[in-house]
């Protein structure tokens, strides 16, 4: 995996990474470290690139189980430490799955495989955060 990452010039705080795969992704700071606001904080796309990954794992998982799942929403909150470096210590994902006729227990069990071995991201994090879930189901 590979990714190059420019800073946009010297009168901000702005960066675009280019991803291995071809993709852009815009990064800014806050405007008090002289950002200007234009684009999600880097640790903002750490949080959200966890949120997909394991996002990701849960519809795979309940997929090739057969159930009829039609919708996958993580709704991540996460706190960090007071100094630096400013690592995540603790995240809560809630997962509000929808589909028809879904098993409590089958989504249950597709988050804590993804929590516990499949989403690399949250793996990583939970090296230095403590990370707690929750499940919703919706019939649609």
């Amino acid at each position: 995996m590979e990714c190059t990452i420019n800073w946009m010039g010297v009168d901000g705080m702005s960066f675009v990474a280019q991803t291995g795969s071809g993709h852009m992704l815009a990064m800014d700071g806050a405007p008090e470290g002289g950002g200007h606001n234009l684009a999600p904080r880097p640790m903002e796309t750490v949080l959200a690139g966890t949120g997909g990954c394991t996002a990701y794992d849960v519809v795979l998982i309940l997929k090739r189980g057969r159930h009829d799942v039609r919708g996958c929403q993580v709704q991540l909150k996460a706190e960090r430490a007071a100094t630096e470096p400013k690592v995540f210590t603790s995240i809560h994902m809630h997962f509000v799955v929808s589909g028809k006729a879904l098993d409590r227990a089958a989504v249950e069990r597709a988050v804590a495989l993804s929590h516990e071995k499949y989403c690399s991201a949250s793996i990583m994090l939970g090296k230095t955060a403590d990370i707690t879930t929750s499940v919703e189901i919706v019939e649609a």
